[in-house]
């Protein structure tokens, strides 16, 4: 049953991972939390807005967050399952997105080979003209 739920709860954190970490919408705070880890004059301000724009990094608030709220715990019922757990939840977090990455690659690989093999067929069709 703890791998159901590990399997299930690393879902919604690789998303919210993700999605704070690549996806559209929170460009603005990320491009400004990206600026400030280059910018920042001390080493930990650095390293504290960098945590927020790694997928990796920002995993581990967001298992943490998830853990605590669920009282998922692995192994042991006490402190160290919630250790064993959020460790296990980033690592299968972390799993499922560097499938998505790879997916996201491969389709748009995809689609620009399908795109260029258009634009070839539209050339060699207005050449015949």
């Amino acid at each position: 049953m703890q791998a159901f739920w590990l399997a299930m709860l690393a879902l919604p954190v690789a998303s919210i991972s993700w999605t704070v970490t690549h996806e559209e919408i929170f460009r603005e705070v990320r491009e400004y939390l990206e600026a400030r880890s280059k910018s920042s004059r001390l080493r930990v301000g650095q390293k504290l807005h960098y945590l927020i724009t790694c997928e990796y990094c920002f995993s581990h608030y967001v298992a943490l967050g998830f853990t605590l709220l669920t009282g998922f715990r692995m192994l042991l019922e006490d402190w160290r399952g919630y250790v064993i757990s959020t460790f296990s939840l980033v690592w299968i977090a972390n799993v499922y997105m560097t499938i998505y990455a790879r997916l996201r690659v491969t389709l748009k690989k995809e689609r620009v080979e399908a795109e260029i093999k258009d634009q070839e067929r539209r050339e060699d069709e207005d050449e015949d003209e």
